[in-house]
């Protein structure tokens, strides 16, 4: 979650009606982030602390000695099942709750090998066979674990180290008379197998779209923008008094063209959901998974296999090279705040480590630049976007070139006019402390100030200091103990920032069962991070790009052609395709504080009373759209028919019900009876809504996953062709929604044996991911379930 749980945003609302009026008044025209820190951080009180540390206390994320037993045993269970990805799941959480170097760790590791060589992850699996045994499994299970190890070499097409294994495995037999003979036949007999299969086959290598991944992570720009990185030189840098910083072409762009490629410069996964464990509950330990579980913590990489932190049992990576650097850029100091951080919510959590990782620039520089926030000084970093700025001091310390002021034209570029993906461009961020409500401010300034007094208690001292990093220790020589309040007011600002700056790191995730025949997905907000290049594009609610994401990097594309002098624009969230023209001016202007006067905005305004198609109810003696406010009348000429909306709405709510009722029976199993109760929502449907409503398409799309599932491929190739109409008029042809729903189809058509139209679909032009990607924080949109 981005905020905190509601137990604390609670509390605090109810501190806050509680304070005098003078002191609300105080709070809410403070002129500086300085004294809205200060004056905040005095009202927290010992009784406060004590009510966020228990509430901290319900997240499991320390060690516990018991746990690794618990989820080996977990785990076992679902090996016995079959049910290998569940088995390395719990296996995983064994391994974080066990200490290094104990039989625990070993032990879980040695399982999760097993369930990995199940799934297939060979080369993973190994990984796993060297981690038990750095870990010491015990010697009298050594044998097993050597057998499996010669497979997988074998499997890979590696026999020379298959042999070697065997040759260690025979010598431990030599070293062990009193071990059965009959384990090295069995031995002899698999390894003589597994090497005539791969002399039949070849080698042969672990199956997982690594590859593809691995292409998308190395497509670079054509020609990279001197003066903004991460960016192609066919944009430029702009800015204006009213809409502040924009890109623009300055050339004719293609679409599918690359223009941003960018790293994000800070982001914390989304744990998913983890509810507090409370007394009473059946047990503590959550066997569920969670993102928390899934990827790793750093680069954000799918691991099936996670490292996990040795201090606690929160933090996973997907190698040992990603948790030494995730060690020495933050975690050192986050390691003992695991349950604070959830608490306090993913926004917090990355105010604190955005400041962390300013560490790691000039020291003189970031803390003159705070320091200038803390003395009220206007350094180079003012709320109002002008045309130009004068740079009185280099972030924050006098910058003079031959005894003139150097100016530089845009906020956040450097003394050379540069745009790069650092601290000071994430500095620049607007937090619109003028525009969040003084609650909020309150709620922030409150958590962040909580967070330093338990910064200040774990040692201070680890800010600038321990790291293995030669370039941080001499950079924190001239301040090896800044003022907390300096590292407290970087925060607030940057937890003010996040709420219009904040991007939403997404991916798809599979959904449904595994033995489907049809492969159903969902996109998902994986992670929350900052981008400062990407933070640079304007919003339209028709955008003239697409973002999507490989691990922590953003890709910014092209997704229709933009002429040269065209703003680069991108979409927030509120999508024309997903909501009708009050929903998404409501929404930018609660969250971003901007009234949108986009084309399609515009276009709406002027016909308020027509609602979007997938929204829209029809007559039901004629079947003409029906217009109108709170009472609506048939648009036909000929039609005099009318009825209130309030009635319709009902309508369409016992609708929803019944559509509710035959996805249970779905998930049951009880196509049948699904089938029928969808049939009879199909026909409801047709008498008061239009063919393209949005209700309409979802009801063909369950009809088409029932008889899927039946094996009647050709009805349900009909209907998942009714839902992609739908889905067409709503999204657009060149959708990734719509890109899902003919990929549904092919499948479709490829179980049902119709070659010719799964052909066909694979030459259609291949959906981008234009409205795919929520814009920024607090996004989400799924596709269309089958």
């Amino acid at each position: 979650m981005d905020l905190p749980v509601d137990e604390w945003k609670s509390y605090i609302l109810q501190k806050w009606s509680l304070l005098p009026k003078s002191i609300q008044v105080t709070i809410s025209t403070a002129e500086t982030l300085s004294d809205l820190f200060l004056h905040s951080s005095s009202l927290l009180q010992p009784e406060d602390e004590m009510f966020l540390k228990r509430l901290s206390k319900g997240y499991l994320v320390g060690k516990d000695p018991n746990a690794p037993l618990f989820y080996r045993e977990e785990g076992n269970k679902k090996f016995q099942k079959k049910d290998y990805m569940g088995a390395t799941v719990l296996y995983s959480k064994g391994v974080s709750h066990s200490r290094p170097n104990s039989e625990d760790i070993s032990l879980c590791y040695a399982n999760r090998s097993a369930a990995l060589f199940h799934l297939g992850q060979y080369e993973t699996c190994l990984k796993d066979i060297v981690r038990a045994q750095t870990h010491g499994y015990p010697e009298g299970l050594q044998p097993k674990l050597l057998l499996r190890k010669a497979e997988c070499l074998v499997t890979l097409g590696r026999p020379h180290e298959a042999s070697q294994t065997i040759s260690d495995l025979e010598s431990n037999f030599a070293a062990e008379p009193t071990l059965a003979a009959s384990q090295f036949q069995i031995l002899q007999r698999t390894l003589c197998r597994l090497k005539v299969k791969v002399q039949e086959k070849g080698n042969l290598t672990e199956t997982s779209p690594a590859a593809l991944t691995k292409a998308f992570e190395d497509m670079d720009l054509r020609e990279e923008n001197e003066q903004i990185s991460n960016t192609s030189s066919s944009v430029s840098l702009c800015t204006d008094p009213l809409k502040g910083r924009y890109l623009v072409a300055t050339k004719d762009i293609l679409p599918g063209e690359l223009l941003v490629k960018e790293d994000a410069f800070v982001s914390v996964l989304n744990p998913g959901e983890m509810p507090p464990w409370h007394h009473g509950l059946e047990s503590k330990w959550d066997t569920r998974a969670t993102n928390a579980d899934l990827y790793c913590h750093r680069c954000l990489k799918h691991t099936l296999a996670p490292v996990p932190c040795d201090g606690c049992s929160y933090a996973k990576y997907c190698s040992q090279e990603c948790l030494q650097q995730a060690w020495d850029l933050y975690h050192s100091i986050e390691c003992s705040l695991g349950g604070l951080l959830l608490t306090l919510g993913v926004f917090c959590h990355i105010a604190l480590r955005s400041t962390l990782l300013a560490r790691f620039e000039e020291a003189g520089k970031v803390i003159n630049k705070l320091c200038g926030e803390i003395t009220n000084r206007d350094i180079c970093l003012p709320e109002s976007k002008n045309l130009t700025q004068i740079l009185s001091y280099d972030l924050g310390g006098e910058s003079k070139k031959k005894g003139k002021t150097v100016e530089t034209p845009i906020p956040g570029c450097d003394i050379n006019g540069k745009y790069e993906n650092n601290y000071n461009a994430v500095f620049s961020l607007l937090p619109h402390t003028g525009n969040h409500s003084p609650v909020y401010k309150f709620l922030c300034a409150l958590s962040v100030s909580a967070l330093c007094r338990q910064l200040e208690a774990v040692s201070l001292q680890a800010f600038t200091t321990g790291l293995k990093s030669s370039k941080l220790k001499a950079a924190a020589a001239p301040m090896l103990y800044p003022e907390l309040n300096i590292w407290g007011v970087a925060m607030l600002r940057h937890m003010l920032q996040l709420q219009c700056n904040a991007q939403a790191i997404t991916t798809i995730q599979q959904t449904g069962s595994e033995e489907s025949l049809i492969t159903d997905s969902r996109q998902v907000c994986l992670a929350t991070g900052l981008f400062p290049v990407v933070s640079l594009l304007n919003h339209s609610c028709s955008p003239n790009t697409s973002v999507s994401f490989i691990s922590t990097v953003a890709t910014v594309r092209a997704s229709q052609q933009i002429r040269k002098g065209q703003e680069i624009l991108h979409c927030y969230g509120p999508h024309e395709s997903r909501m009708g023209v009050a929903e998404r001016l409501q929404k930018l202007r609660s969250q971003y504080f901007f009234d949108c006067n986009c084309p399609p905005c515009e276009r709406e305004k002027q016909r308020p009373s027509q609602g979007p198609r997938w929204e829209a109810f029809c007559c039901h003696r004629c079947g003409a759209l029906l217009q109108g406010g709170d009472v609506l009348s048939c648009g036909s000429t000929s039609c005099m028919e009318s009825v209130s909306r309030d009635h319709l709405v009902s309508q369409l709510q016992d609708l929803q019900q019944q559509v509710g009722m035959a996805r249970k029976l779905l998930r049951n199993g009880e196509l049948e009876r699904a089938i029928q109760l969808l049939l009879g929502c199909q026909h409801d449907a047709e008498s008061f809504l239009l063919a393209e409503h949005s209700v309409v398409g979802e009801i063909e799309d369950d009809l088409a996953q029932a008889y899927a599932a039946l094996g009647d491929w050709e009805k349900s190739a009909t209907h998942l062709q009714k839902s992609l109409r739908v889905v067409e008029v709503r999204h657009g042809p060149s959708s990734v929604e719509m890109g899902h729903e003919l990929f549904k189809l092919a499948q479709i058509f490829f179980n049902g044996f119709v070659c010719q139209q799964l052909l066909i679909i694979c030459y259609v032009q291949s959906p981008g991911p234009e409205m795919g990607t929520p814009g920024r924080a607090h996004r989400s949109s799924n596709t269309m379930a089958l």
